[in-house]
């Protein structure tokens, strides 16, 4: 890890009892940037002996906070304090390509008002996961919730997701993947960090509306690439990763539908999301 002189970017790393993916998160991180690099490992597990170890041989910072913070309050941890003018929080089974950090803060340079730019994120398979999202309408939102996992063709999803592109220019996006995010500091700050009440999932969106609302863009930059091993908590904890994900919706739902004359909107959303927990719990067992 790059440590010379005042790190130029912050990059935090929620974890929760890591395994050998962390390893490999940071020995690609030395090649994804020629700046100062400062590593913060924000341990939310029971089991510290892999991010230990790691920190140790990287030259990273571990933070311990006594309890499962989550996600969100984890990345706020891990961020504060900070001077270096840029953040990213970023998932652990993640492998940076080469100078691909570097790629994101030259995008970030060119374009003064993007508050959070992602990268292409890649399957192992090398295809593109659509990262960057339009903010859900009520009727793709409710039919990609719906049935994205037991009919990922549905024009709800393909809606929703229109403009993600296997390759080309960059473009705002209404919100990012929170898998590897690089955040401007400044626009960070302004809006408060990463909304707590999420302890996984939602939170990516929630932040990228906020940021939107604020006047900074989500900028989408396929140049940078990055490849995101993905589920390790899920494979591990299938169960409760299903109902983690089921209750953020949930949250996110009463909070955009909030108004007095929305109750249908919720009330029919809490029916449906209850409905697809209930399938996708079965499905896990």
């Amino acid at each position: 890890m790059s440590t010379a002189g005042p790190a130029h970017v912050r990059v935090v790393c929620v974890v929760f009892n890591p395994g050998a993916e962390l390893e490999d998160f940071a020995v690609s991180l030395q090649g994804a940037s020629r700046l100062p690099v400062e590593l913060v490992l924000v341990d939310n597990g029971t089991d510290d002996t892999v991010t230990r170890s790691v920190a140790e041989a990287h030259g990273a910072r571990v933070l311990k906070p006594g309890a499962n913070l989550g996600y969100g309050s984890g990345a706020n941890a891990g961020a504060q304090g900070a001077d270096a003018p840029w953040l990213v929080v970023a998932n652990s089974d993640l492998v940076w390509g080469p100078g691909s950090l570097d790629a994101l803060i030259e995008a970030a340079e060119r374009h003064p008002r993007a508050g959070s730019l992602g990268p292409a994120l890649l399957n192992p398979d090398g295809t593109v996961y659509p990262s960057a999202r339009e903010l859900p309408s009520l009727t793709q939102g409710a039919g990609h919730a719906l049935f994205a996992r037991v009919w990922p063709a549905n024009p709800w999803t393909r809606a929703y997701q229109q403009r993600q592109q296997l390759a080309g220019a960059e473009r705002a996006a209404g919100w990012l993947s929170g898998a590897c995010l690089l955040l401007r500091r400044e626009a960070f700050e302004q809006v408060g960090g990463v909304d707590s009440s999420y302890f996984m999932f939602f939170e990516d969106l929630d932040l990228g509306e906020r940021l939107g609302h604020a006047g900074w863009e989500n900028l989408y930059v396929p140049t940078a690439r990055v490849t995101h091993v993905g589920g390790t908590s899920w494979r591990e904890r299938p169960a409760r990763m299903i109902s983690a994900h089921h209750a953020s919706a949930a949250l996110y739902l009463r909070r955009r539908y909030h108004r007095w004359y929305q109750w249908p909107v919720r009330a029919v959303g809490q029916i449906g999301l209850k409905a697809r927990e209930h399938l996708e719990l079965r499905a896990a067992r």
